[in-house]
């Protein structure tokens, strides 16, 4: 009894495990964001574009799912020559997504399939659009149409793996980093050129502000010596004239007052004169009974 309960188990076991492997290779969902076909030995068989349960031949046939949202190549930079041969490094992108997945799975099979063929066939087309434009319309306002034209070909060609490709766009646009260092050396050069330009025309600048100042400097102190002889030409004319009128009152007060204003000038301490006894510099010195 023991036995045949044990193999009653076992075989239910068993049987539950099959039946769930019929159902696991019957039922399978499809979610909102996929799209699938389904192939027998290979051959199509029909194709699942509406998200929800559906059921297939176990065994048999077989589901191929595909994205259905938009996708993104981001190729690696490559290197490209411009109408004026100008050579530049392109880092681009490419946004596209599955609009036939049956034509897909015929032609590129899968993603990677396809990632590789798309990178191709941008790489080519923006190789030729950018060898038909110079290098200042590539970086500048050119830019947009260009990459439109790219995507317009690319998309003919690519429609062919039941793709639609929706835009090629630029992310950076540079110069070989040999260019670039050429191009800053360049760049170095000329603003150091233009630094020594200002330099020299400052310098020139100082040298007439300076030959201004000079000039006037000199007018200025002329102006003033000119006054100040003037100033004192009157001066002394006046006091000229004071003394003059001061000797018509009492010329003997006036020498006198001269003869004290020499002594005061020459007699000063240690000095020695060797002068006779009759001498005019003396004469107020003397004492009146000398004087007599």
């Amino acid at each position: 009894m023991k036995t045949k309960a044990i193999a009653i188990i076992i075989g239910t076991v068993l049987a539950v495990i099959v039946v769930l492997m019929v159902v696991n290779q019957t039922v399978f969902t499809v979610d909102m964001t996929k799209q699938a076909i389904i192939t027998q030995f290979g051959e199509y068989k029909r194709t699942i574009d509406e998200p929800g349960l559906n059921f297939k031949i176990p065994f048999i046939q077989t589901v191929h799912l595909f994205e259905k949202r938009v996708l993104v190549s981001d190729a690696p930079p490559a290197e490209y020559l411009t109408l004026d041969k100008k050579r530049l490094v392109i880092d681009s992108y490419t946004r596209w997504r599955i609009i036939n997945p049956l034509q897909f799975y015929k032609t590129v099979r899968n993603e990677l399939g396809a990632l590789a063929r798309l990178d191709g066939i941008v790489f080519s087309e923006l190789r030729t659009e950018l060898a038909s434009h110079n290098f200042r319309e590539i970086i500048g306002a050119q830019r947009e149409p260009i990459m439109e034209n790219v995507a317009q070909k690319a998309s003919v060609i690519v429609s062919e793996f039941g793709i639609e490709l929706l835009d090629v766009r630029i992310k950076r646009a540079d110069l070989p980093q040999e260019v670039q260092d050429s191009v800053y050396a360049r760049m170095m050069a000329e603003r150091e050129r233009i630094a020594k330009l200002y330099r020299a025309e400052g310098e020139e600048q100082a040298r007439i502000i300076r030959a201004e100042a000079d000039k006037e400097e000199i007018i200025i102190l002329a102006d003033a010596y000119k006054v100040s002889k003037t100033l004192r030409g009157e001066g002394d004319a006046k006091a000229t004239g004071i003394y003059a009128k001061a000797f018509e009152k009492d010329p003997e007060f006036y020498s006198f007052l001269r003869t004290l204003e020499a002594y005061e000038k020459f007699l000063v301490r240690g000095t020695t004169l060797v002068l006779g006894s009759d001498s005019e510099l003396f004469r107020y010195l003397k004492s009146p009974e000398a004087e007599k």
